[in-house]
């Protein structure tokens, strides 16, 4: 299989490449955070922290919140290299326990605020219908995208699955790694993969072009852990903000994009 060896080779390039790309471009945009703003620096959690932040803005009017979406792995590294954040939030545990290692977080802030779970998706006009993972490794199945293991916590958990499957050699030889969860959507939704792994969450962000091919079991919980940066300027504001994320009227708006308690 040449052809399909060399895409996944160009896929691996590819995604090496929009990491860099895309942490020169968020570091820049948050650089620019001006001085009376709070910076959060959030993965897999785009629609549900914007309007989280509206609502913590509303009632804080003196505060503006500015957002900084990314890989956890890619903002991790953005914050160890010195840019701007008061808050970040990680979509799983590894990603913040690297943050911890890195003496990024405060960690006696660090707290579970959201779960998640794991579906395989396919485009929405497929036919592909997998009983088991164990069907990812048939040779009808070409291609399949989840987030690269070493930068993406999507990816993690895609391989612990696929691990305990037995599955895991034979799936990773046609995987399309992605940057981050949402470019495992969009692969999917165009129909330029067969099927995809990505969160339970991201399903509803194109409800007409993908559809959730099955459930799948993880080897550990997906929980996202929230904490204050070391060294924030804003250490007051980003305090009242995960105390909004973690209080009733956050997890309301947090479950309305589908996320579940942490505990």
């Amino acid at each position: 299989m040449p052809d399909i060896q060399a895409f996944m080779t160009l896929s691996r390039r590819l995604v090496k490449h929009a990491l860099l790309i895309a942490s020169a471009i968020s570091v820049a945009a948050s650089a620019n955070a001006r001085a009376d703003e709070l910076v959060v620096s959030a993965a897999s959690l785009t629609n549900a922290f914007k309007a989280v932040s509206e609502v913590f803005e509303q009632q804080h009017p003196g505060t503006k919140v500015l957002l900084n979406f990314g890989a956890s792995d890619v903002l991790m590294q953005q914050i160890a290299k010195g840019a701007p954040a008061d808050v970040f939030a990680s979509a799983d545990q590894k990603a913040m326990d690297k943050a911890t290692a890195e003496k990024v977080i405060v960690p006696a802030t660090r707290r579970d605020f959201a779960a998640n779970s794991l579906v395989l998706i396919v485009p929405a006009d497929s036919h592909f219908a997998p009983a088991s993972l164990n069907d990812l490794a048939s040779a009808n199945v070409k291609r399949v995208a989840y987030g690269d293991p070493a930068s993406v916590p999507i990816g993690r958990y895609a391989q612990g699955a696929l691990q305990a499957a037995g599955v895991w050699d034979a799936v990773n030889a046609k995987a399309v790694l992605a940057s981050n969860v949402r470019q495992s959507l969009d692969y999917v939704s165009r129909g330029e993969v067969d099927a995809g792994f990505v969160f339970s969450t991201d399903t509803a962000v194109m409800p007409d072009k993908v559809k959730v091919a099955m459930n799948v079991p993880t080897q550990t919980p997906i929980t996202y852990p929230i904490a204050q940066v070391e060294g924030s300027r804003h250490a007051a504001d980003a305090q009242a903000f995960m105390n909004f994320v973690l209080s009733p009227a956050g997890q309301a708006v947090l479950a309305k994009y589908g996320f579940k308690p942490a505990h």
